[in-house]
């Protein structure tokens, strides 16, 4: 079929609406056609003729002419950057190589002496300190409040991982700018990787500024915005640091702080041999948390500030902050599910207080929600010290909602409802990537955005050049805090013990194994629905629910209870992990000390 007629995209006129400014979508994929016209795909099969014989003629016709942008999405942010992504036949045309060199990998930029680069310099074009490479930001020096910025996006380049976005680098020009545009109008304009774009995502929702009311002679100032993490960074408290952080300089070379010096706060990985009884079971069947950490992020409270260090404080489930407690008299054999006690085999649930499921031993520093919980399970809670946070706010429950409606809606493009029913839920679930794989790439994205964006809270350096004692550029964000990664991972692993807790009172049924999110049990048949305990369609008040909102479960997998025997044997590993093969049953090298 013949090609749609590009347009010449209107020339920058007088000051517009943004419906008008950003008429044409977020983004174009700039690519070559077979007669060597330079276009412009943009969202909903819009193509554009781009006349720029150089990148800075393509910076500049994006700036003036192409009506490529997004509205912002808070009051006090800004508007989002267009976006141009730039194909391999792009990248010849505009004299850049269509991969990064040996020599600029490691650095993940070109060289600052390449012709390129000298252009923009000539042409009056800056770009941020990270340079030329996959997400290049190129800008003109702001004149007034407005901004002058344009980014680029190189999938040869890597721009694109693959754990993340699939096939996306492969797909051809209007494809790509399907994905990627359907990603931007739900979540936000990509503006690095997924991680990057999940932390960008909740400045963009809560500005660190906005401008005052105006002052006796009618001039407004900037300040902080309330709710948001404010311009400066803050420290956090040492037993929050990661290893090699500077609050750390004075230990010991070598030291390794324990529990009692050290807040743990991460993701299931634990496992336990089969018992007897499960041993006569046919089936081992994975269940698996939806969007589970953006779940634990919603309605959280976390802090907005710096801490204040408090010695024998009294536990306040209401203040986040990281407590010194001992929890190990917490006895799981007696616990409280809602208001009855319970009487549970302990043993055959993992402790809800460390990643691993082990007992504690003795004081250990927590986030707020793990504490909180050990109240929740029945037992007197009595912290030695805490580093708490009195200006603190549900800072993440914009960033949460933006993201859950996002996954929702693509879900539902791919055949996937809120509030199925289970059989059918599950049955929609059965090859829904299959239905659209564009939309399944979608999908991966914002799931990883989820988990990319809570990582950067607390992000380390990297690279070979890094030597302890030396700064963190990260350190310098505001949007650098270990409390809140912490705080929400607590949330996270706390959630699915009070649904492991709740199932193992109702059914005596208790789990095998647990990752992160998903949890294994033995069963007598293939489903969920031979694990999880429905009547009349409805299920378990507090437990575990089919659906695909997120904090409900999905089937992850089912593979038979021979094959996790075999497999615990073949690697002599009776505490196995098997919840991290349970998908396809695949098992590749096995370190024997999980």
């Amino acid at each position: 079929s013949a090609r749609p007629a590009a347009k010449k995209a209107a020339s920058a006129g007088t000051p517009e609406a943004p419906e008008a400014r950003f008429a044409n979508g977020p983004l174009a994929v700039v690519d070559v056609d077979a007669e060597g016209h330079v276009l412009a795909y943009c969202t909903g099969g819009l193509m554009l003729e781009v006349p720029a014989k150089s990148v800075p003629a393509l910076v500049e016709w994006t700036l003036r002419e192409a009506k490529l942008g997004q509205p912002r999405l808070s009051g006090p942010g800004r508007d989002a950057d267009p976006l141009l992504v730039l194909t391999g036949a792009a990248l010849e045309r505009y004299g850049l190589p269509a991969a990064l060199s040996d020599g600029e990998r490691p650095a993940g930029r070109i060289a600052e002496g390449h012709k390129v680069v000298k252009q923009l310099t000539r042409a009056g074009c800056k770009l941020t300190k990270r340079g030329f490479g996959p997400w290049a930001r190129i800008y003109r020096p702001a004149q007034g409040a407005e901004r002058s910025c344009v980014q680029l996006c190189i999938p040869s380049w890597n721009a694109l991982d693959p754990r993340h976005w699939g096939a996306a680098a492969d797909l051809p020009p209007a494809e790509l700018a399907r994905v990627l545009g359907v990603y931007a109008s739900r979540v936000m304009t990509p503006c690095g990787s997924t991680a990057v774009t999940g932390l960008e995502l909740m400045t963009a929702l809560h500005p660190p500024t906005r401008a005052s009311q105006p002052d006796a002679d009618g001039r407004r100032h900037s300040e902080r915005n309330p709710g948001s993490l404010g311009s400066d960074p803050v420290d956090c408290a040492p037993c929050e640091a990661p290893d090699g952080h500077p609050l750390l300089k004075d230990l010991p070379r070598f030291h390794v702080r324990g529990p009692g010096e050290k807040l743990f706060e991460e993701a299931y990985d634990w496992a336990r041999p089969m018992t007897d009884a499960e041993c006569t079971l046919r089936h081992l069947v994975g269940i698996d948390v939806n969007m589970a950490f953006a779940a634990g992020a919603n309605g959280l409270n976390v802090g907005l500030g710096a801490p204040t260090h408090v010695k024998s404080p009294v536990f306040d489930p209401k203040l986040p902050g990281s407590w010194l407690v001992d929890l190990s008299h917490v006895d799981l054999s007696r616990v409280k599910a809602g208001k009855e006690w319970v009487a549970l085999d302990g043993d055959l649930l993992p402790s809800p207080f460390t990643p691993k499921g082990e007992r504690p031993t003795g004081p250990a520093w927590y986030a707020t929600p793990t504490v909180a919980y050990a109240q929740e399970l029945g037992y007197e809670v009595r912290p030695l010290e805490a580093y708490v946070r009195h200006d603190n706010g549900r800072y993440l429950d914009g960033w949460y909602q933006r993201l859950r409606d996002a996954y929702l809606a693509t879900m539902a493009d791919l055949g996937v409802h809120a509030d199925m029913a289970p059989a059918d839920f599950l049955a929609a679930m059965d090859g829904w990537a299959e239905r659209d794989p564009e939309l399944a790439i979608v999908v991966s994205a914002v799931k990883a955005t989820v988990k990319g964006g809570l990582g950067k809270l607390r992000e380390r350096p990297r690279g070979e050049g890094w030597r302890p004692g030396e700064p963190w550029r990260a350190l310098s964000r505001p949007t650098w805090r270990p409390d809140i990664r912490a705080a929400v991972i607590s949330r996270t692993r706390i959630n699915l013990h009070r649904k492991m807790v709740r199932h193992a009172a109702f059914t005596g049924q208790y789990p095998v194994a647990v990752l992160s999110d998903c949890v294994v049990y033995a069963a007598d048949g293939t489903s969920p629905l031979d694990v999880l305990p429905y009547r009349d369609g409805k299920p378990l008040p507090g437990g575990f629910k089919l659906g695909v909102n997120p904090g409900l479960v999905k089937h992850e997998g089912t593979q038979s209870v021979l094959w996790g025997e075999e497999v615990r044997e073949r690697f002599d590993a009776p505490e196995l992990n098997l919840a991290r093969y349970i998908k396809d049953g695949t098992v590749t090298g096995v370190d024997n000390g999980e």
